[in-house]
């Protein structure tokens, strides 16, 4: 497994994140992370969470963000842009160091020696020509 420190992550997310959102009108809106949460308290969706996972959707995020986002309302379009991207990094930053299904397995960067050969190696079977 490879080991990141917090750091390193936020700056990778970062830097994706730039791209993603590459003018502060990319960015999402106040209103729109105040539809967010009130969508995520819909009975509809509140029942498909009891129903798949026992138990309610945690809404506390999207309040969150969108207390953020009226706090920064008197700020630069190009600062707020920034305080949006790196509160987003820091948030996917804890969650790729945190706990996942991904944290079971370490990834292989060559296959094992004595993995099989394909079928079509080991026949020596040519593939089609698409």
């Amino acid at each position: 497994m490879s080991k990141l420190d917090f750091k390193t992550t936020v700056a990778q997310e970062e830097a994706y994140l730039r791209i993603v959102y590459p003018t502060p009108s990319d960015i999402p809106s106040c209103l729109s992370l105040f539809d967010d949460y009130l969508s995520c308290n819909v009975i509809r969706n509140q029942i498909k969470s009891l129903y798949r996972y026992g138990e309610r959707r945690e809404c506390a995020q999207k309040v969150e963000d969108f207390k953020f986002c009226l706090l920064h309302t008197s700020m630069h379009p190009e600062e707020k842009r920034d305080a949006w991207i790196r509160r987003r990094a820091e948030w996917w930053a804890n969650r790729r160091l945190g706990k996942s299904s991904e944290g079971v397995w370490d990834i292989r960067e060559e296959p094992l020696k004595s993995f099989p050969k394909p079928l079509s190696e080991a026949y020596g079977v040519q593939q089609p020509i698409e």
